[in-house]
C-alpha cells in the first residue's frame, strides 16, 4: 500500500505523481513547504497541478519522500494543491494502480480514464446543487411496483450463502438459467447489506439495461441510488461518484467504470450478466469490469457476486476448480416454465425476406393469442449487401475489408467497422448496369417485412440506430410492458437481462454466424447470445417457444445447445480449450500494430517477436512462454489502417506479467514504433 513517509521539517519534500502522458512511469516534483503548511495531512489519492513541458496538468499524489533518483534541484515544482482530503482511498488507488500495471498501461493516462471528467481538470470535488434527492418510483414509471417476493428454496440458498459471507471476501457465481430469479436474490441481499450499514456496487453490462435496473431498485429501496454511466453529462457523473464516495449514496449502479468507484463503507460487489464481454474496455486502458471487481473485493474483504444463465467458461472455471463458491438456480421463478426450443432448417423452406413460411405460421398463432413476439437479428440496417444482378458486384467500404450495409431512413450505405457513409449506388460502377438490389436481412428491412404482413400489429424497432435519442430506448421499452400484442425486432440490445411478460415466442433468424468464427471465442458467444436471447420467453404464466432459423441444422454445436443446453456445451469448449492449451487454461496477450501501409505493422511485430524471444531467453522463460505470429488480423484492414497481431501465451500468469512488463520498454525504445500504432491487450475478449 501506498503511504506518506515521515519528512523531517528542512529535507526537500519530493511528490511522486501520475501524470496523463502516455509514457509507462511516475514522475517526481519538488512540493514547496508553504504549500505543506496550508495541507498537512496530505496523503496519496489527492490531486496536484503540476508544470509539464509547456502546460500546466492535474497529476494524482502516488507518494511522499524525501529522495529522488533525480538530481532535486532540476526538479520542477507542484503549482497548486487541488484536494484537502484524496479523492481515492488508499486501498481503491493501489488497485488502479495494480490495474494500470496488469494491463500494461502509462498510469497517468490509466488514473485520468478511471476519474470522472469533472475531476481531470482543477475544479474542487464537490457537488454544484443541493443534495441528492431520495429517489421515488413515479407513477407513470412504465415498470411495475414489486414487494419483496417469496425466495424459493434455491433462491434462498443463494441469499442465505452471499449474506453469511458479509463482512469478508468471498467469490460467488449465481448461475441461474433465464428467469429464475437472480436479480431478486441480488435485491435480498443487497437488502440485508444495507440493513448492516454497508454500500452495494452493482455492475451491468449496457446502458440499456440501466434503467430497468434502476427502476427495479427505486421501487425496492427508499433511498438515493448513484447512477454512473456513459450516458450521463459530466456533472451528473460526478455527483454520482461524489455521492459514493461519501456514503451518501448507499446502492451505486453503473457500467464498466463504475468498478473504479469509490465507497465510504464498502459490503457487497455484484456482476450482472458476468459473461458480457461489454465489462472489457475494447480500446485505450483495455481493463475488465468483472476481472477487476473480484480483485476489489478480495482488496476491501467483501463478497463478490458474479450472475449469468450462461457464465462465461472462465468463471465456470473457477467455479469447477473451487476458486468461486457456485450457487445454481435451475428452475424459472414463479410459474415459469422453460420455453421449448424447434430449429428451422431454412434449405428445406420457402424463405421470403428471411423469414420461413412455419416461422411467419408461428408469429401468426401468437399474436391470435394476444401475446407479443420478438424476433432477433444481430445486424442493423435493411440489407448487408448491395448486389449489381448483372455482373455480381457488391459495394465494399474503401477502408475497411467489410461490406457496405443499405439504410434506408434515411437512404445512405454505412459501414458499420468505421460509420463512413456513401449515397446508395444506382448504377453499377463496374458495369454501368442498372440491376442494383438488396440481398440479406437486416433489422430495417424485418421491421418493414413484418409491418406489411401484420399491417394491424405495432411492430417494435429496437436497435442502435433507433435508440441514439435520449430516452427513446426507455420509451420504447416501456411500451412493451404495457402488454399489448406487438413484435419486437432488434439486436442484442434485446437479449440481455430484460424481462418481457408478454413475450411468449422468440425467432432467431439466422444462428449460424458463431459457428464459424475465426475468433476463438466464437462458439461461446454464439450460445451465450442464443441462450440469453431464447431466454426473452415464457417468462410468466405463458408457455415460451422459441424457433431458430439455420442452415446448419446438424451441426454438432447447435444440436448440443439446442438438445441439452448452454453448459452441456461450454463442458464440450472447456475441454476444447484444455486440449489447445487456449484460456482459461492459458493465460493470453495480444500485441496489435496498425499503420496506413501494410508492411509496418507486420516489420514492427516481426522486431516485435525477436525481443520477446530474447527477453525469453534472458529470463529463462523459453518453456513457458509460447508465441504465434505475426499475423493479420481477421479483418486486416480497418478505418484504412492495415493491423497485425501477435499472440503471447504463457500457462502462469506471472511469468506473463514479467515478459510483458520488460517488453512494454523495450518497444518503446524502438524507433519503428513511431510508424505504427501499437497496444497491448491482456485478457483479450475480441480477436476481430
Amino acid at each position: 500500500m501506498l503511504v506518506a513517509q515521515p519528512i523531517e521539517p528542512q529535507a526537500p519534500v519530493i511528490a511522486r505523481v501520475a501524470v496523463p502522458t502516455p509514457l509507462r512511469r511516475s514522475f517526481d516534483y519538488l512540493l514547496p513547504h508553504d504549500l505543506l503548511i496550508d495541507n498537512p495531512e496530505l496523503k496519496p489519492g489527492s490531486r496536484l497541478l503540476v508544470p509539464f513541458g509547456n502546460r500546466e496538468l492535474t497529476a494524482v499524489l502516488l507518494e511522499i519522500d524525501s529522495h529522488s533518483s533525480l538530481d532535486v534541484n532540476k526538479l520542477k515544482t507542484v503549482i497548486r494543491i487541488l484536494d484537502k482530503e484524496p479523492l481515492i482511498p488508499a486501498h481503491l488507488l493501489d488497485l488502479w494502480l495494480w490495474a494500470a500495471k496488469y494491463y500494461q498501461h502509462p498510469i497517468g493516462d490509466a488514473l485520468q480514464t478511471l476519474m470522472p471528467a469533472g475531476l481531470r481538470g482543477t475544479a474542487p470535488a464537490r457537488h454544484k446543487h443541493r443534495a441528492m434527492d431520495k429517489n421515488k418510483p413515479t407513477a407513470d414509471h412504465p415498470y411495475p411496483a414489486e414487494q419483496e417476493q417469496q425466495l424459493n428454496a434455491d433462491q434462498q440458498a443463494a441469499c442465505d450463502q452471499i449474506t453469511t459471507a458479509l463482512g469478508g471476501y468471498k467469490g460467488f457465481l449465481l448461475d441461474g438459467v433465464t428467469g429464475s430469479g437472480k436479480t431478486e436474490v441480488y435485491l435480498q441481499a443487497i437488502a440485508q447489506t444495507r440493513a448492516a450499514g454497508k454500500q452495494a456496487l452493482v455492475l451491468v453490462p449496457e446502458i440499456s439495461l440501466t434503467p430497468q435496473t434502476l427502476a427495479r431498485f427505486q421501487q425496492r429501496f427508499d433511498e438515493p441510488i448513484a447512477v454512473l454511466h456513459s450516458g450521463l453529462t459530466p456533472r451528473q457523473r460526478l455527483n454520482a461518484w461524489l455521492s459514493a464516495s461519501s456514503g451518501q449514496a448507499g446502492i451505486i449502479i453503473g457500467t464498466r467504470s463504475a468498478v473504479f468507484t469509490p465507497m465510504a463503507t464498502p459490503g457487497l460487489i455484484i456482476v450482472d450478466e458476468e459473461h458480457d464481454n461489454s465489462f472489457k474496455q475494447q480500446d485505450g486502458f483495455r481493463y475488465s469490469a468483472r476481472d477487476l471487481a473480484v480483485m476489489r473485493a478480495s482488496a476491501e474483504q467483501i463478497p463478490v457476486v458474479l450472475g449469468s444463465a450462461t457464465p462465461s467458461l472462465e468463471s465456470l472455471q473457477n467455479a469447477l476448480t473451487g476458486r468461486y463458491t457456485r450457487l445454481q438456480l435451475t428452475e424459472r421463478a414463479g410459474a415459469a416454465s422453460k420455453p421449448a426450443f424447434v430449429l428451422i432448417d431454412t434449405q428445406a423452406q420457402h424463405m421470403e425476406q428471411g423469414f420461413s413460411g412455419k416461422l411467419l405460421e408461428h408469429i401468426t398463432q401468437h399474436l391470435r393469442d394476444g401475446n407479443q413476439v420478438l424476433v432477433f437479428i444481430n445486424r442493423r440496417g435493411f440489407a448487408p449487401v448491395l448486389q449489381c444482378g448483372d455482373c455480381g458486384w457488391t459495394a465494399e467500404c474503401k477502408f475497411c475489408d467489410a461490406r457496405l450495409t443499405i439504410h434506408k431512413s434515411p437512404p445512405h450505405l454505412c459501414c458499420h467497422h468505421c460509420e463512413r457513409r456513401h449515397p446508395i449506388f444506382r448504377h453499377c460502377p463496374d458495369c454501368g448496369g442498372k440491376s442494383m438490389h438488396p440481398v440479406g436481412v437486416g433489422t430495417e428491412r424485418s421491421e418493414a417485412f413484418l409491418q406489411h404482413c401484420f399491417p394491424t400489429t405495432d411492430v417494435i424497432r429496437i436497435d442502435r440506430d433507433v435508440t441514439r435519442k435520449k430516452d427513446e430506448l426507455e420509451r420504447l421499452l416501456g411500451k412493451v410492458q404495457q402488454g399489448e400484442p406487438c413484435i419486437l425486432v432488434g439486436t442484442q440490445m434485446l437479449a440481455k437481462g430484460h424481462h418481457f411478460p408478454k413475450v411468449t415466442l422468440v425467432a432467431v433468424l439466422e444462428a449460424d454466424s458463431g459457428l464459424f468464427s475465426a475468433d476463438f471465442r466464437g462458439q461461446e458467444f454464439m450460445a451465450q447470445l442464443l441462450t440469453q436471447v431464447a431466454g426473452r420467453a415464457g417468462r410468466a404464466e405463458q408457455p415460451g417457444e422459441v424457433l431458430i432459423q439455420t442452415q446448419h441444422a446438424t451441426h454438432q454445436s447447435l444440436q448440443t445447445l439446442i438438445s441439452k443446453g448452454y453448459h452441456a456445451l461450454a463442458e464440450q469448449l472447456i475441454q476444447e480449450r484444455q486440449n489447445t492449451l487456449m484460456p482459461p487454461f492459458t493465460h493470453l496477450a495480444c500485441i496489435r500494430a496498425e499503420a496506413i501501409n501494410s508492411q509496418a505493422p507486420l516489420d514492427f511485430l516481426m522486431k516485435t517477436r525477436a525481443l520477446t524471444e530474447q527477453l525469453c531467453d534472458t529470463l529463462n522463460l523459453q518453456t513457458r512462454i509460447m508465441i504465434n505470429g505475426p499475423l493479420p488480423a481477421p479483418m486486416e484492414k480497418r478505418a484504412n489502417r492495415f493491423r497485425q497481431q501477435l499472440l503471447v501465451r504463457a500457462p502462469h500468469r506471472q511469468d506473463l506479467q514479467l515478459l510483458l512488463g520488460k517488453l512494454c520498454l523495450q518497444l518503446e525504445g524502438l524507433t519503428s514504433q513511431r510508424q505504427v500504432r501499437w497496444s497491448i491487450d491482456v485478457d483479450p475478449q475480441d480477436m476481430m
